[in-house]
């Protein structure tokens, strides 16, 4: 026997020793075929899974992604800027992004939530949990981020979140003229102000067809200065600080052209973030407000009873005793138990003699007057936010001698200073505007109102009124200022109230031939110290006149110290 085949013999009688039986060649060969079986059937399965997974792959890969309607970025939600007098820009549109998801790739909605409330606080939970959870395609999460935001919502890393870039308004003066350009949706629409005003002037239509694309469309300048703009909200703000009002107001007008230079109501909000605009305290106070004018009213009635010649400059008047009509006595506030000239009445703010002269003039007379000069019907300027004037549905008597001081219409602040502007400027009402308009240009629509001769003695009542009168705290040295006062009482639970007041004040300058008219309002101011006063020629007249102060130099008004500043009273005769 060869040594290989003793070889083989002996180590096939150890294992089968080993196992207790004799193990033969034949049978291991036929137990390593079966082995060779078990491991191809298993590469054959594990290759046909691999298989079916590289196919599902291939699929994937070749398959077309789900479409989601995703909003694509729109030209026509361009807005032209807006800018004021000077060019200096008041409202623009910037590029901003808006965060939506696609809720079927939402891998926990939880878990994003979660990480989405630690950069928006203020996300609503169980609203974004339904939107999340839904099967649609895509739903917006919030509109018009900043850019910080997007930069933290970028770095949570969840899947499913995107952006897209929109247009957003920015009004770099925050609320300084916020109530004059009004606001815009998260669309860009205008739905307030001059931005309202600019839509239906057919930028709206524009965006319709597509026409408004970035760079098409010209800045729209107003006739707004933004340095008297910052001073006129500063000083409003001071003065209803002081004297603890709950609002204030304001305008500077124009009486040459009508042009509104500087217009502010407070409180007021920031078109930025306007969460509060619609509270009821940030109404537009100056335009679409309604308020009884107390005796700044006076003007209008003196106006009316010299222009009418049947009172005469020189005339004088009873105002010794109260009058009494109709179940109501009528009383001035600091009488003086005298007879009383034309200009007394106009200086010590006489309820007595102004309601004289009304009796003089008659009660159609009177209302025709007030119609006359804008005050009974709704005032037309590009504004949409302008309320309706308010008076009795029949004239009486008692009416004609109320309303003669202020008491039985109301009127907005900005449509009272247009009517003053008239009396002033020589007798021309001219509609305010907003925007740009010459003097030319404002001759043409104006309407004469009152004689140049009433106007000039008017303007002469103003100056004297600021010598002698109640309003010396407006007096700015070379500016020559006019000025009316008025404080008149509010209606508390149906009843007129001795300690709520509504103080208005009418200034102009420089008096002998106005080129701006400064008309500002207090509500419900407060005696700033225990035992003083609070009436307007204590908290209205040097509010004017810090106004006036700052502002005539900016808007080219030079003082003048040369002339006699007193009161002089021209005849045209």
């Amino acid at each position: 026997m060869t040594l290989p085949g003793l070889w083989k013999m002996r180590r096939a009688a150890a294992v089968g020793a080993g196992n207790g039986g004799i193990v033969v060649e034949g049978s291991r060969k036929a137990v390593g075929g079966r082995g060779q079986s078990r491991v191809f059937m298993a590469m054959a399965v594990l290759f046909g899974i691999y298989a079916a997974i590289g196919g599902r792959l291939v699929q994937l890969g070749l398959a077309e992604d789900e479409v989601v309607n995703l909003p694509e970025s729109r030209p026509t939600a361009s807005r032209p800027d807006l800018v004021d007098r000077n060019g200096e820009v008041l409202a623009t549109d910037i590029k901003t992004a808006s965060l939506f998801a696609e809720p079927r790739r939402i891998v926990d909605v939880d878990e994003a939530i979660e990480k989405l409330l630690t950069v928006l606080p203020d996300l609503e939970y169980e609203q974004t949990y339904r939107r999340l959870s839904s099967d649609a395609g895509f739903v917006w999460l919030r509109r018009q981020l900043s850019p910080r935001q997007q930069s933290e919502i970028l770095a949570l890393g969840v899947p499913g979140l995107g952006f897209r870039t929109e247009k957003r308004r920015f009004y770099p003066g925050g609320s300084t003229v916020s109530h004059v350009l009004g606001l815009v949706d998260v669309d860009n629409k205008g739905i307030a102000g001059i931005e309202k005003y600019v839509d239906n002037q057919g930028l709206a239509d524009l965006q319709a067809l597509g026409l408004a694309a970035p760079g098409t469309l010209e800045p729209v300048q107003l006739s707004l200065d933004l340095r008297v703009q910052y001073i006129l909200q500063d000083e409003l703000t001071q003065a209803m600080e002081r004297f603890k009002a709950i609002a204030a107001g304001g305008v500077v007008l124009n009486a040459r052209t009508g042009e509104v230079v500087a217009m502010v109501s407070l409180p007021d909000y920031d078109p930025n973030n306007p969460y509060n605009a619609l509270e009821k305290d940030r109404l537009n106070r100056m335009s679409a407000g309604v308020f009884e004018m107390g005796s700044t009213f006076k003007l209008f009635t003196t106006s009316m009873a010299l222009d009418s010649g049947l009172v005469d400059i020189n005339d004088k008047f009873d105002a010794s005793r109260p009058l009494r009509m109709g179940g109501f006595t009528i009383r001035d506030f600091h009488g003086k138990g005298r007879v009383l000239s034309v200009p007394e009445i106009f200086i010590y703010s006489s309820n007595i003699g102004t309601a004289k002269m009304a009796d003089v003039v008659g009660i159609e007379g009177h209302r025709e007057f007030l119609k006359r000069i804008g005050l009974l019907d709704r005032m037309s300027t590009e504004l949409p936010e302008v309320a309706h004037p308010t008076e009795p549905s029949t004239w009486k008597k008692i009416n004609s001698v109320t309303i003669s001081f202020g008491h039985g219409v109301a009127t907005t602040p900005l449509q009272t200073a247009t009517a003053a502007a008239a009396m002033l400027n020589g007798g021309k009402l001219i509609p305010p505007t907003f925007l740009p308009r010459t003097e030319e240009e404002a001759n043409a629509i104006a309407e004469q109102v009152i004689s140049e001769e009433t106007s000039a003695q008017v303007r002469y009542l103003f100056r004297y009124n600021t010598e002698k009168g109640s309003g010396r705290r407006a007096e700015v040295p070379g500016y020559y200022v006019g000025t009316k006062t008025g404080t008149a009482e509010k209606v508390v639970n149906g009843r007129y109230s001795n300690d709520t007041r509504f103080n208005t004040f009418i200034a102009s300058f420089p008096a002998n031939n106005p080129d701006y008219i400064v008309f500002v309002v207090l509500d419900e101011p407060k005696p700033e110290k225990p035992g003083t006063s609070a009436t307007s020629g204590v908290t209205n007249a040097p509010l004017a006149g810090n106004i006036i102060r700052r502002a005539a130099p900016l808007l080219g008004v030079k003082p003048d110290f040369g002339h006699e500043s007193e009161a002089l009273l021209v005849s045209y005769q």
